[in-house]
């Protein structure tokens, strides 16, 4: 179905001559390279199989409910700043992001509640309750969160990792950092309580990570979240994947939705285009990649004679956790529940092992609880909540049956809410649905139905991770959240950057063209 969706058109008509860039899939990193090789003067077509841009970002509506499908928590909101400045507009004429205060409500097992924010001295209040030795590990933990987030974020999120010599000094760099450790171990090293050791530890599953072997790189987490804040888009997170789906059409671009690439086409060492599975061929000068790099190289080049990226080699990787997610609205509010909220449940890194390690469904379980009405209730009819909640599940190399667990699971999660944050739930819920690995790998077409790709430690990142440049072929090139630097908003938005610096410059396309036709350039 060859559509543009539901944003508006571009008077100006693009030129026949600009070179073009093929963009599979429309989730967030496929859309902000849209837009930043449309505003570099590419003729941009993106293909999706969903019928709403969004991927992981997807919005579902149903019953008057308005359900983000995925990510919810907007860090460096700067990025979309910078975004939308160099597409020649500006985010607040298109999107409304409003902070969230506190970050999120955090609720142990025991009952204990922790609001986590970026005041320093409410968090320092909080944590003297629990242990207050640990204020000052506080401090001390803040201060190398800051260290790494000035080496790891501000210089290296953005370049990417080609060249062994820049690997090797970059390196060395972060392993003086302690990269070579795990984010609970740095952690531990400045906190004496494990509830402490908990919530300054869990920022990892966000993005994929085990606490217990993500590096320490993620640490930064912490001062990224302090220095910028939490925000959320006013009409959902969608609303921001609306905006940048915006910023690819008004300067041209197409955005093909409810059709499925099922090969990248290949002219000797170079991508040449895709292939649908309709049958329809389209060329392309570039073919960027933001679907799952073990699916870009594991189907859609199944057939190409791959020398890094090679079944076994794809194999080998150890891939994220899955999710399992419930979507549901109540015809009632609850209005002392937070945006944001984890619950943790009576395990911590058992309950990690068995997701991670032991591939197998626990009994209990940890929750994030989304209620993006306690910001903004016009996601919801009248008096009503939306919520979903989130369990952190093993991806479908373990061997679980979703088809007839999937119920009892969610079952098992109303109960838990009920009887803590949510009471007299099962009496008012008007609208539900569920997401399990299986909808990751069919409907997401993720490798493993794992929701965050490779999972980010340290020798599946950076370098280690498949590189935003093909290592296969010419003028092709990934991002999003399974190559550098890796998954969350702010990942997929600086993957779509690398890739915007690596591309050719349009008119060396032109040039070429010129040379072998010996006119004007044609595309």
């Amino acid at each position: 179905m060859n559509i543009v969706g539901r944003f508006p058109r571009s008077n100006r008509q693009p030129a026949d001559n600009r070179p073009h860039a093929v963009i599979i899939g429309a989730g967030v990193g496929g859309l902000t390279t849209g837009a930043l090789l449309g505003a570099k003067g590419y003729r941009v077509t993106i293909v999706d199989p969903l019928d709403e841009p969004g991927g992981r970002a997807y919005a579902h509506r149903q019953d008057g409910f308005t359900f983000d499908a995925g990510p919810t928590i907007i860090t460096a909101p700067w990025l979309f700043e910078n975004l939308w400045s160099d597409c020649g507009g500006r985010l607040s004429d298109d999107v409304e992001l409003q902070p969230n205060t506190p970050f999120y409500r955090v609720r142990f097992d025991d009952g204990t509640v922790f609001d986590y924010s970026g005041d320093r001295a409410a968090m320092e209040d909080q944590i003297a309750r629990i242990e207050p030795r640990d204020v000052a590990g506080y401090r001390s933990f803040l201060d190398e969160s800051r260290r790494i987030y000035e080496v790891a974020f501000e210089q290296l999120a953005h370049k990417p990792f080609h060249s062994l010599l820049f690997t090797a000094k970059t390196l060395a760099r972060l392993v003086r950092l302690g990269g070579y450790r795990s984010v609970y171990s740095v952690v531990s090293k400045h906190f004496r309580s494990d509830k402490l050791r908990t919530l300054f530890s869990f920022h990892p599953l966000l993005i994929g990570g085990n606490p217990f072997s993500a590096t320490s790189f993620y640490c930064l987490i912490a001062h990224l979240e302090g220095k910028y804040g939490v925000h959320h888009a006013i009409g959902g997170t969608n609303a921001l994947v609306r905006g940048i789906a915006s910023l690819v059409t008004r300067n041209g671009g197409r955005i093909r939705l409810n059709e499925t690439v099922t090969e990248i086409e290949t002219e000797g060492r170079k991508a040449s285009g895709v292939k649908l599975s309709s049958g329809e061929r389209i060329a392309a000068d570039i073919v960027i990649s933001n679907a799952d790099p073990a699916t870009t190289y594991g189907h859609l080049l199944k057939t190409y004679p791959r020398k890094r990226w090679t079944d076994s080699k794809l194999a080998l990787g150890d891939y994220s956790m899955s999710l399992f997610v419930w979507y549901f609205g109540t015809n009632r509010r609850y209005d002392d529940v937070l945006h944001h909220t984890m619950l943790f449940g009576p395990r911590y890194k058992g309950l990690l092992d068995d997701i991670f390690r032991r591939h197998r469904l626990a009994a209990d379980f940890s929750l994030y609880l989304h209620r993006p009405t306690a910001s903004d209730p016009s996601l919801a009819p009248p008096g009503c909540d939306a919520f979903y909640v989130l369990s952190p599940v093993p991806n479908l190399t373990a061997d679980t049956d979703w088809e007839t667990e999937a119920e009892r699971y969610r079952t098992k999660i109303q109960a838990r809410l009920e009887d803590t944050i949510l009471p007299g739930l099962s009496q008012h819920i008007v609208s539900s649905r569920i997401a399990t690995p299986v909808d990751f790998r069919d409907r997401l077409l993720s490798w493993q139905g794992a929701a965050f790709a490779l999972e980010p430690k340290l020798f599946q990142s950076a370098w280690f991770r498949p590189h935003n440049k093909s290592e296969e072929l010419e003028n092709l090139f990934l991002c999003g959240a399974g190559t550098h630097p890796g998954a969350g908003l702010p990942g997929v938005v600086s993957s779509a950057r690398i890739v915007a610096d690596l591309v050719p410059d349009p008119a060396d396309f032109l040039a070429e063209s010129r040379q072998r036709l010996g006119g004007p350039a044609h595309s």
